[in-house]
């Protein structure tokens, strides 16, 4: 009897980015797995998830292209936000000195 956990570790892995059908989503949903899996997934059902990329080296690169921008840093702001304070004295300088 093989050990599988053990031939499975001396193989090397790759990873599988793939898109599969959610009712509602029109777009569907993207995933990843071994290629392995995405294999033994084909043969179940055959044309029911599309392949995005195969041959990837890591699960974090993987993860990171079906992830898309979703779960990106978001850029810093380049002016920075202005406190309560500043905002008043500078609707105060574009306002016409009061009469009195």
């Amino acid at each position: 009897m093989a050990d599988y956990q053990g031939d499975r570790m001396r193989r090397a892995t790759t990873w599988v980015v793939y898109q599969m059908p959610v009712k509602g989503v029109p777009e569907g949903v993207r995933g990843i797995c071994e290629q392995w899996e995405w294999d033994a997934m084909e043969l179940a059902r055959p044309g029911v998830n599309t392949l995005v990329q195969a041959g990837i080296a890591n699960e974090g690169e993987a993860e990171r292209l079906a992830r898309g921008s979703s779960g990106e840093t978001r850029p810093r702001n380049a002016k920075p936000a202005a406190s309560w304070a500043s905002a008043a004295a500078e609707v105060l300088a574009k306002a016409p000195p009061a009469a009195g």
